[in-house]
């Protein structure tokens, strides 16, 4: 009698199927994952940002002046926003406003996997979101309330 060595083809196809399933399932997530990661430069910046905000209240009582003369480590210089060092994914802008006591500081995403979502805070450390129509389609929602900066999909923080 002959022994047949090998796969036969029902095997091989049935390898394939599951190396497709498992493929549909790891990819997007590996890219959500990617997306993630590339939202804690916004996180950082603006944390530190808002901490140095704070250093400048703390020495002179006003956050007027803060982000003319580089307060916020050079991200405004004569009104002019300027990128937070090692910045990749997100462009960063200062508002200082008219009123002493107030300003807002904002990351807006420039990657392809993170084009149409920011993130913000202000003197009272309200952090919020805000994701346009295009990353609504990938995605991304905000959190509801609003109140806090969404990291996943679905809104949550």
């Amino acid at each position: 009698m002959k022994v047949h060595k090998g796969f036969s083809l029902i095997e091989l196809m049935i390898v394939v199927v599951i190396i497709g399933i498992l493929s549909a399932i790891a990819i997007p997530a590996y890219q959500d994952y990617v997306t993630r990661s590339k939202m804690t430069e916004a996180i950082t910046n603006l944390s530190d940002g808002r901490v140095r905000m704070e250093q400048w209240y703390q020495d002179n009582r006003t956050y007027i002046g803060a982000l003319s003369v580089g307060g916020v480590g050079g991200c405004a210089v004569g009104g002019v926003p300027v990128v937070f060092t090692g910045s990749q994914f997100f462009a960063y802008t200062c508002a200082a406003t008219a009123v002493p006591d107030t300003y807002l500081l904002t990351a807006t995403g420039l990657a392809p996997d993170v084009t149409g979502i920011s993130f913000s805070v202000n003197q009272l450390n309200a952090r919020t979101s805000a994701v346009n129509a295009a990353a609504q389609l990938r995605g991304w929602r905000l959190p509801a309330p609003n109140t806090c900066w969404t990291t996943r999909k679905g809104g949550q923080c």
